[in-house]
Parts: structure tokens; C-alpha cells; sequence
């Protein structure tokens, strides 16, 4: 595939070699997939028989949330066994709040993922601080001490890191100053970049994610920008957060994902699915062999774009890789405002599939809105509910309130923070407990599991009744 994609007019960014393990990932390596456990890190049995599942389907790389000291150390035995099933793929572990956790998780797995945005500074809370450069730089300074100990553990153990900025969760310290834009994002990134510098420690992947794919590729191709200027050529990986499931899922995700890999940005990618980790990999291995027809694609598509309106023209005989390859060509060309407007023909497929293809791919691109968005995590060990049954519950009686952008979220890493983009949330609070948003602000908290779906469809229609009314 590597040698097909060098023969193409596609290009794809430069970058430097990191080693996870024994996996090569950038340079001249091919595009890695990835996926993420949702078992308890706790249980060790299946957790170590979920990721031989997914190093099965084909994944390279394997998550998994370490809430604390005990999920950190227990990543040993997982990967004990692991390896004893005859399995090498490395494992990840998944770090938030607690800095101590991924100085332990470093000693136990290959490589640990950090979120600049709950390394140090305090979980987000939505409000505006005034800083003065001198306090701004002296908290700086505490990202300094706290990041530099843990940058010398993984580097005495060989442990690689992935410095992970999500939108969803960027520090009130960043708000404060940059604002809730991808200039924000790109900042969060850079400070701890700066620092794995200055340290000389680059055994490092970086990630920038939204569940918005207008910001997630924005705030990617501002980072590259803002790396090259500094000298800086750490490998990409790229995700939608908070993608969803089935067709949405998988639009979305090719849309944000694919924008940037026919730009040749992109050295590991995760497809986030509110379904079984295992079923992620397939979609992400679909995208990096589509690279080359989507980028050919996308050039035919802009170069005739008229009226506001792109024309696709392609083959496809299924209707994954017709959804697949659509949301590819034309992901960029819609997120850059382009074009408003998109037809799609294909020979295999009835007018009226590719008529809502073409609509579903318009609101991924935040073009327009024709029917209910659902923002939803794809679950992990942090995962407080049953979330496949909640979504599909909610999504049943939901699914008439066109335009309206629900956030159904398992835990709340990230959950009030892709939810400022959404009008109500459901997110996990506790075990067996939920908690309602509108906004970005939690108006029902800790409400019994059992009793969490019928309040949130009463709350939606006692509030968009209260706005006809008013």
C-alpha cells in the first residue's frame, strides 16, 4: 500500500520515526490504526481478551483508561497477558487528573497518553481567569516541573507519549486567554511540545481532537503550522471524538479523518465508534487504503465545483465504501466553505440513497442541519451506563427533533466540554448515576440510571415548548 500511495499525487507530511514498543510510527512507517478498550482496566480477563480481539481485527495500537493507581499498575498484568497469548501489540494506557497515575503507568505499559488539558491545571469549569504574563508564565512553569519527572521515567523505560489535546476538555487557563478556538487547542499542545523539546525527548505522538470536524481540522492543520515554524516534526494521529455510531459514526469520522489524510496529514488514526472497539478497525483501515482514489477524487470534485455546488462522480458497489469514499473526497472542500451545496451520483445506488448520503455528509461539515446530531462517546472503562442501549433508547425518541445536537457521553472527561457544542447531554455522573446538561450547564444532577432517559426527553420537551412559547 505504502508503495502505491508513493506513486499517487498524494504526499504525505514528513515526519520523525517513534517507537512504541516494537512498532514503528511515522517517518516512512504506513499509517497505524488503533483502537481503545471499553472493559474495566479492573478486570483483567477482559481486558486482556478485548485487546487480543482488536490486535485480531487488525489494530496496531491499544488504549486503555487508568483512572488511577490501581487501573496504572494493573496494566502490567494486562499486558503479562497479552503476551502470553502470543500477542506484541503495544498498549497504552490513558491518563486524566491525576499526573502521579502516568508516572506509574509508564513503568507498565508502552506508552502513555497525557491531556494538557487536566495534566496540571484544574478540571474545566467554564470560567473566564485574568492572568498577567508574569502569573500566566509561572503556571507554565508548574506544567514544567510536573511534565519533566515523568518525561525522564518514560525515557529510562522506553515508554513513548502521546501528548493529547482534546477540545472538549481544554483548561480554564487556556480559555481564559486563547479562547474556545483551535488557536486554544494548538497552544495546549505547544506548551508541552516546547518542554519535550527543551528536554530532548521526541519518542512522542500528538493528537488534537474535537468532536466538532470543523475544529478538529482546523486545530490539526494550525498545529502543523505552528510545529514547522518551530522545528518541530512529531507524528499525527487523528480522531473525531464523540464520532457516534453506525452511518453517522462513520461519516463523520471520514469527513475530519478523511479531510486531513488526503491533505497527507496523518501518521495513526482512531475511528471512535459508540460500538464494540473491534468494529472500529475495519472503518479505519478502509480509510488509509482509500487515500489515493479519495485524494483524485477530491481534486476532480473542486476543480468543478459551480454554483455553490460540488458533483461527485464515483464507483462504488457497497455502501461503506460509497459513504466512505464521498465524506473523503469532499470533507475538506465542504469544511472550507467551497461549496454549500453537494450531488453525489453513483450508478449502484437509488437517487434517493445518495440524496441522504449527501445530506448526512452536509451536516458533518456543519453545512446544514436536516436531522437530530448525536454526539456520543465511544465508551471506555471510565464508562458509567450501559451506552449502546442509552443511545439507541434515546436516539428512538429523540430522532424527530431536527437540528437539535444531543451529547450522550459515558463519563466526564469530555463530556462538558463537547457539550458546550450541543443543545442537551446526558453524561455519566457516577456508577448507576446521570446527570442532565442544556448547554454547557447541568441543570439535573445525579438522577437514578433507570430513570435518566425518560427525564431528559421530558426536560427537551418542557424546553422546546417554553421556546415556542415565549
Amino acid at each position: 500500500m505504502n508503495q502505491q500511495l508513493e506513486n499517487m499525487a498524494y504526499r504525505r507530511r514528513k515526519s520523525h520515526e517513534v517507537t512504541i514498543g516494537g512498532l514503528k510510527l511515522g517517518g516512512e512507517n504506513p499509517i497505524r490504526v488503533q483502537s481503545m478498550n471499553n472493559t474495566s482496566t479492573m478486570d483483567t480477563d477482559a481486558s486482556v481478551a478485548q485487546a487480543l480481539r482488536i490486535a485480531e481485527a487488525g489494530g496496531e495500537l491499544v488504549r486503555l483508561t487508568t483512572q488511577g493507581i490501581r487501573e496504572a499498575e494493573n496494566m502490567r498484568l494486562i499486558r503479562e497477558g497479552v503476551r502470553a497469548a502470543g500477542c506484541n501489540v503495544p498498549l497504552v494506557a490513558d491518563v486524566h487528573f491525576n499526573p502521579r497515575v502516568a508516572d506509574v503507568a509508564a513503568l507498565n505499559c508502552e506508552k502513555v497518553r497525557i491531556n494538557p488539558g487536566n495534566y496540571v491545571d484544574a478540571a474545566r469549569q467554564f470560567k473566564h481567569i485574568e492572568y498577567s504574563d508574569k502569573e500566566y508564565t509561572q503556571e507554565l512553569l508548574k506544567i514544567e516541573t510536573r511534565l519533566i519527572p515523568f518525561l525522564k521515567i518514560c525515557r529510562e523505560h522506553h515508554t513513548a507519549v502521546r501528548i493529547g489535546v482534546n477540545h472538549g476538555s481544554l483548561s480554564d487557563r487556556i480559555m481564559s486567554r486563547y479562547g474556545d478556538t483551535p488557536k486554544g487547542v494548538v497552544e495546549s499542545c505547544m506548551e508541552f511540545l516546547r518542554i519535550c523539546i527543551r528536554e530532548n525527548f521526541l519518542n512522542v505522538v500528538v493528537s488534537v481532537k474535537a468532536s466538532n470536524t470543523v475544529v478538529m481540522v482546523q486545530s490539526m492543520r494550525l498545529l502543523v503550522k505552528e510545529m514547522e515554524r518551530e522545528g518541530m516534526d512529531f507524528p499525527l494521529h487523528l480522531g473525531v471524538t464523540e464520532a457516534g455510531e453506525g452511518e453517522d459514526g462513520r461519516i463523520k469520522s471520514a469527513v475530519g479523518i478523511g479531510a486531513l489524510l488526503t491533505e497527507g496529514i496523518g501518521d495513526t488514526i482512531r475511528v471512535s465508534l459508540s460500538e464494540s472497539p473491534e468494529k472500529e478497525i475495519p472503518v479505519a483501515k478502509r480509510l488509509v487504503e482509500l487515500i489515493p482514489e479519495s485524494s483524485t477524487l477530491r481534486e476532480k470534485a473542486e476543480a468543478g465545483i459551480h454554483d455553490d455546488t460540488i458533483t461527485l462522480d464515483l464507483e462504488a458497489t457497497s455502501l461503506n465504501d460509497l459513504q466512505l469514499k464521498s465524506a473523503m473526497a469532499v470533507g475538506a472542500l465542504l469544511i472550507d466553505k467551497k461549496a454549500h451545496k453537494l450531488v453525489i451520483h453513483c450508478k449502484n445506488f437509488a437517487e434517493d440513497v445518495l440524496t441522504d448520503l449527501a445530506d448526512s455528509i452536509l451536516q458533518a461539515a456543519r453545512i446544514k442541519f436536516i436531522k437530530t446530531e448525536y454526539i456520543s462517546c465511544p465508551g471506555c472503562g471510565r464508562t458509567l451506563y450501559d451506552l449502546e442501549g442509552t443511545i439507541s433508547r434515546i436516539k428512538a425518541a429523540t430522532s424527530h427533533l431536527k437540528g437539535l445536537k444531543i451529547a450522550i457521553m459515558g463519563c466526564i472527561v469530555n463530556g462538558p466540554g463537547e457539550m458546550a457544542d450541543a443543545d442537551y447531554g446526558y453524561v455519566g455522573a457516577a456508577r448507576g448515576k446521570v446527570s442532565l446538561y442544556k448547554n454547557k450547564v447541568c441543570v439535573k444532577r445525579n438522577i437514578p440510571e433507570e430513570e435518566a432517559v425518560a427525564q431528559l426527553l421530558g426536560f427537551i420537551e418542557e424546553d422546546q415548548a417554553s421556546k415556542k412559547n415565549s
